[in-house]
């Protein structure tokens, strides 16, 4: 299989997040996708891709442009504004309860952006999960251009390609970044896909948390169905959005399928889900189905609760496979990082029809720890 990885991602390099308005060590940090390189290195059984340069018009052709602008200018407008900060989170986020009792219209006339670096933040910004600095435009611009090079493979001729993003993308709305993501990787894909192909598409997510900014994107269109795996959003993040009855509207009416999970799934639990989903998805048309990659629902995982382990992921990749479409995967969340090179080389080779088996001499146990 074909990974496609780029060293830009080192640039968005930060060490802290907040968590409920305290500072905590970050968990979306460059070490997870060198874990994953290194382990499907060490496999021997993937090949590495540089990715190419796609431009801006993808990424624009499903974002606000005025989003895209903001997160390119961020970090020189905070030191502009002479702020002494290592990273950027907003400083206040607009609640609906601040525009009670006026109307649409009032609102959109009167609401305007900020010009304080720390009330644009706000203005564009879910979270402060999703911290910027010096770099966060740069790689999240080379994570694009790793999913749409993943893309054009498939579009080639191969049957599946790996696309190590980081930073991940389905947090991230038309208008909007939060959840560690900056751009929507798999929906500019998607929309990428279908534009191109005239094609329906499908987009399967097994990240831990529901992707609202994948939902939000496409929940009023009927040429992509999305199905998402996810932990229950009345316990976790996103919180507001990835219930069961969120099934899209107008066009979309019927597209989007949530399959919202318990805390502490098992193995046999997500099985299930995912024979839902695989279902889901093979009633609907189209050739290619676009994979949102988590690892955050292992059982190690420090922001999650489920309980999986390293052999049901080769198990998921295979029941995915069964479809017998084309994939085009991309990599999202996933926290326990001595884990993660090992969980993602047994979905990989799981997809691909290859057995699952311990790495060698110099790889890791079930457990993540080196051996």
């Amino acid at each position: 299989m074909q990974v496609v990885y780029t060293p830009r991602h080192l640039a968005h390099d930060i060490d802290t997040e907040t968590f409920m308005g305290v500072a905590i060590p970050a968990n979306e940090v460059a070490e997870r996708a060198e874990k994953i390189r290194t382990a499907l290195d060490a496999d021997g059984g993937f090949a590495f891709v540089d990715p190419t340069d796609h431009g801006e018009a993808p990424i624009t052709a499903v974002h606000d442009e005025r989003l895209v602008r903001f997160l390119e200018s961020a970090w020189s407008e905070l030191r502009a504004q002479a702020i002494p900060r290592g990273f950027m989170s907003a400083d206040t986020y607009p609640n609906v309860a601040m525009f009670e009792g006026m109307s649409p219209e009032s609102v959109g006339r009167l609401v305007r952006e900020p010009t304080h670096i720390g009330g644009r933040a706000g203005y564009w910004g879910l979270d402060s999960a999703a911290p910027l600095v010096a770099g966060t435009y740069d790689a999240a611009r080379g994570a694009v251009d790793v999913a749409l090079t993943t893309m054009d493979l498939v579009l080639a001729g191969a049957t599946m390609a790996y696309g190590l993003c980081r930073p991940p993308g389905h947090h991230a709305a038309r208008s909007m970044y939060g959840g560690y993501c900056f751009f929507n990787n798999a929906a500019i894909v998607a929309h990428a896909i279908a534009s191109l192909t005239g094609e329906r598409v499908a987009i399967l997510d097994v990240d831990y948390h529901h992707g609202n900014g994948t939902q939000q994107i496409f929940w009023r269109r009927g040429d992509v169905r999305y199905v998402s795996i996810h932990a229950d959003p009345a316990r976790a993040y996103p919180y507001f959005l990835g219930n069961a009855e969120e099934t899209g509207e107008g066009e979309g009416a019927g597209e989007n399928h949530n399959i919202p999970l318990r805390a502490g799934a098992t193995d046999s639990d997500y099985l299930a889900a995912t024979d839902r989903a695989v279902e889901s998805i093979g009633e609907a048309p189209g050739s290619i189905v676009v994979v949102s990659l988590g690892f955050d629902t292992y059982g190690l995982d420090p922001i999650g609760d489920f309980a999986l382990t390293t052999p049901v992921y080769h198990e998921v990749g295979r029941r995915v496979a069964a479809l017998g479409r084309r994939f085009v995967i991309l990599q999202e969340g996933g926290y326990h990082r001595p884990s993660l090179g090992q969980n993602a080389r047994a979905w990989l080779r799981g997809v691909e029809g290859r057995p699952f088996d311990a790495l060698p001499a110099g790889g890791f146990t079930e457990q993540g720890t080196v051996v």
